[in-house]
């Protein structure tokens, strides 16, 4: 099993930045595409950002390109998703999660359903 904790969340001004992480401990997350989705009050789980197994590849939402950068460290077995010029439409919880099929089939996955493990979220508040 693989197990996902995020950390990092927490109350920010509009225009501000939060430096979200996530800690993977157990099965071979280093070989794993990690993903970052977020879920708003009353709306679907959507998707963040993404990156592959060394880090060489990375995607991401249109709402926070530009904006968000997701990022790696296989040595610390940690995930980052540094977030830039928030916006109070980012408000959400702010899931980790992790694919564990081979690293060279998940590539970087933009599908829920793809992820095996999930982290139990942090939130992200962004005030006007």
């Amino acid at each position: 099993q693989v197990q996902l904790v995020e950390s990092g969340g927490g109350l920010v001004q509009s225009g501000g930045s939060l430096r979200l992480s996530c800690a993977a401990s157990g099965g071979t997350a280093s070989r794993y595409t990690m993903g970052w989705f977020r879920q708003a009050p009353g709306k679907e789980r959507e998707f963040v950002a993404a990156i592959n197994w060394n880090g060489g590849r990375t995607s991401y939402a249109d709402s926070v390109k530009g904006r968000f950068t997701i990022s790696r460290d296989n040595a610390k077995n940690t995930v980052h998703l540094q977030m830039n010029s928030l916006k109070p439409e980012d408000t959400a919880v702010y899931y980790c999660a992790a694919d564990n099929r081979p690293y060279s089939i998940a590539g970087v996955t933009t599908r829920l359903n793809e992820y095996d493990y999930w982290g139990p979220g942090t939130q992200v508040t962004v005030s006007l």
